[in-house]
């Protein structure tokens, strides 16, 4: 597939604005490997590939290991992930699903049993900005496969 448009280039603003709410999820104090698997779960259910690699590197990079990448797909049905990342991903699922079905009072309560009142609203935050950004990968065919890791690193610093 060909990309159709590079939307930070023609709408510099916008994106500033999506990238500001990135740049406080990546610093709210959440752990980087729970983001990442959070990440990596919301764009598997929205069919994002570009940020399936992107999220899929960056994890890498960051030590995750190829058990718990291939799994996530299946998280509930294997012993690889902590309570705590269980908890983050069922409240990934809920809220990327949200149109789909009522975020239950009983999901609540497990995830506040894991995260603070204000780590809850943070990963609320970084489920809305994986979710924003792949629904602009995704219409406008951001290519997957060309994102690397230390090359963004260099290019936020």
């Amino acid at each position: 597939m060909t990309q159709r448009l590079d939307y930070s280039k023609v709408s510099p603003d916008g994106f500033k604005a999506i990238y500001g709410l990135q740049a406080y999820v990546d610093n709210s104090g959440l752990e980087h490997s729970l983001m990442e698997l959070v990440k990596m779960r919301a764009s598997q259910i929205n069919g994002c590939a570009y940020c399936l690699d992107m999220h899929s590197k960056d994890a890498r990079a960051a030590g995750e290991t190829e058990q718990r990448l291939y799994a996530l797909n299946a998280w509930r049905e294997t012993p690889f992930y902590t309570d705590r990342e269980r908890a983050a991903l069922a409240w990934t699922e809920a809220l990327t699903l949200v149109s789909q079905k009522e975020v239950s009072d009983e999901l609540y309560a497990e995830a506040r049993e894991h995260f603070s009142e204000k780590e809850l609203v943070d990963l609320s935050f970084v489920i809305i900005a994986i979710n924003g950004w792949n629904r602009l990968a995704i219409p406008f065919r951001s290519t997957p496969g060309i994102y690397q890791p230390r090359a963004a690193a260099k290019a936020h610093s």
